[in-house]
């Protein structure tokens, strides 16, 4: 991929659970558009494996950040060395999420319901609490949902039921934070990553979902950054608390 137009010249954008698939792509897409982007993940070796990949791109400004969004320290470095590194944030997209059962919602052990509020829901609300004070004028927050959250369905029942929350978290936050700070959020369907590779690897399951979308195909890590990109860029400055839907068009059916 090759740099684009300058939209994000200037600018400082932080990208949580981006060392791979759609977190890496977003943090890709800004840095190949002039953004600095801070890169963060749980294990070291992924944050620098990321960070090797941005330069080899022409992507110079990166900071590669530790940070297990469910814990507090993380969360408080992250911010703090975006700010001693680069000196401002303008935009913050909340990438983290986990699917850690297939269980029915009625069977799920409480330890696990937890941990899945945590990392998908709670993690977003104290990033952003930590965040919120130091974004500039016209900032930009994106969350990363999921048309699962439309119509949560096995076997990511309770998945799609946290990323319903962040629809709601959405709408909330854009009227806290207006007039300073725009929030949009994107929600994609199956797009072939790591998280999702029990299912899309699959070919008769693969085949099934393209078969289901208007497009005949499944999206991908470039056209969910895109999508941020837009909702994060001036070009869409009147727009906030709206939920930007990549379904290859399953969810106009819905």
């Amino acid at each position: 991929m090759e740099k684009m137009g300058r939209r994000f010249g200037g600018k400082v954008a932080i990208v949580t659970a981006s060392s791979e698939g759609i977190g890496f792509a977003i943090a890709e897409r800004f840095g190949l558009e002039g953004a600095s982007v801070v890169i963060s993940s749980r294990k070291q070796k992924n944050v620098q494996e990321a960070i090797e990949k941005l330069k080899a791109k022409g992507i110079s400004q990166v900071l590669g950040v530790v940070c297990h969004v469910a814990n507090p320290e993380h969360r408080k470095n992250l911010i703090r060395q975006t700010l001693e590194k680069f000196g401002k944030i303008d935009v913050v997209v909340s990438n983290a999420g986990t699917n850690l059962s297939a269980e029915p919602i009625l069977k799920i052990p409480e330890s696990v319901l937890d941990k899945m509020w945590e990392i998908n829901v709670k993690s977003a609300i104290l990033i952003l609490q930590e965040a919120a004070p130091h974004l500039n004028k016209g900032s930009s927050v994106i969350l990363v949902s999921s048309v699962s959250g439309y119509d949560p369905l096995p076997p990511m029942t309770m998945y799609g039921v946290t990323k319903t929350a962040l629809l709601g978290l959405t709408k909330a936050l854009a009227k806290e934070m207006a007039p300073h700070t725009r929030v949009n959020c994107v929600a994609p369907s199956f797009v072939p990553t790591r998280f999702a590779q029990a299912i899309t690897k699959d070919e008769s399951k693969r085949k099934s979902i393209e078969e289901g979308t208007l497009l005949k195909r499944l999206g991908t890590t470039a056209d969910v950054a895109a999508a941020a990109a837009f909702l994060a860029s001036d070009e869409a400055s009147y727009t906030t608390g709206e939920i930007l839907v990549l379904s290859g068009g399953v969810h106009a059916r819905m």
